[in-house]
């Protein structure tokens, strides 16, 4: 992360604090009426350096991970490159001239027909399997702005970690959709059968659970608090329902 943005959001955070610290300054606010928007004010500003700092907090983790995996790279190019220079400064300078030579025509006749397989692989492209579409995560500039009855005491982690076991439940059911009928077992050919009754004329071409898939491959109730997330997640565009049939999917945007 950069100098200059880390001063940046240093400078937010100060500002968040400051102003913080000054509300809290008057006294008795519960007690008057007329400060009852001052206290609400305050609660809002907490909420959001409290989402600000666990985004700040992700970014970092991130970060790090990031460092990690460009330390381990240097180390196996380092690696690689020292195996590189031995081997150079130690070529065998007792091998024939002719098996030499001949050993080097062969590599340029295995490069030639190596490019032409790859010629031919790129004349046939291979059909690409159809990627099983998955809901994105939640942004903090979109759960901000979701009305506050709607999000309730919801925080922004809580949202995606649904959306996560929601994604992990579509692709449980439609890999046993795509699954060879001979190679499943009993209760994936049961699942397999619920599911091809559950489609309709609507859901042809969409990606789509209902709860029922929801409590049989992730361990998530469909309780109250999962269908207030339910209707963030329509309200952000993740999900859609179709009903039929007294029946409700949801299907991914």
């Amino acid at each position: 992360m950069a100098t200059a943005d880390l001063n940046g959001i240093t400078f937010h955070i100060n500002t968040k604090i400051s102003t913080i610290k000054k509300s809290l300054q008057l006294r008795k606010i519960d007690e008057e009426p007329s400060l009852k928007t001052v206290l609400s004010k305050i609660v809002h500003e907490m909420f959001l350096l409290n989402n600000f700092l666990n985004q700040l907090e992700l970014e970092c983790h991130h970060q790090e991970r990031q460092q990690n995996q460009l330390k381990e790279l240097e180390e196996s190019l380092e690696k690689d490159y020292n195996e590189a220079q031995h081997l150079m400064e130690n070529i065998p300078i007792h091998l024939p001239k002719a098996i030499l030579n001949s050993a080097v025509g062969l590599t340029v006749k295995n490069e030639e027909q190596h490019r032409d397989v790859e010629a031919d692989r790129a004349k046939k492209p291979a059909k690409e399997a159809k990627c099983i579409k998955e809901a994105p995560f939640i942004t903090a500039e979109e759960f901000e702005a979701v009305p506050a009855y709607m999000r309730g005491r919801l925080t922004y982690n809580q949202v995606n970690a649904v959306i996560q076991e929601i994604n992990k439940a579509v692709v449980s059911k439609y890999k046993i959709m795509r699954q060879p009928a001979k190679s499943m077992s009993s209760a994936a050919r049961n699942l397999y059968f619920r599911f091809q009754a559950e489609e309709t004329k609507d859901t042809k071409g969409e990606f789509f659970i209902m709860e029922a898939d929801i409590e049989e491959f992730r361990q998530l109730k469909a309780d109250k608090r999962f269908h207030s997330v339910l209707t963030i997640l329509r309200h952000c565009q993740r999900l859609r329902e179709i009903r039929s049939s007294y029946l409700v999917r949801f299907a991914v945007c």
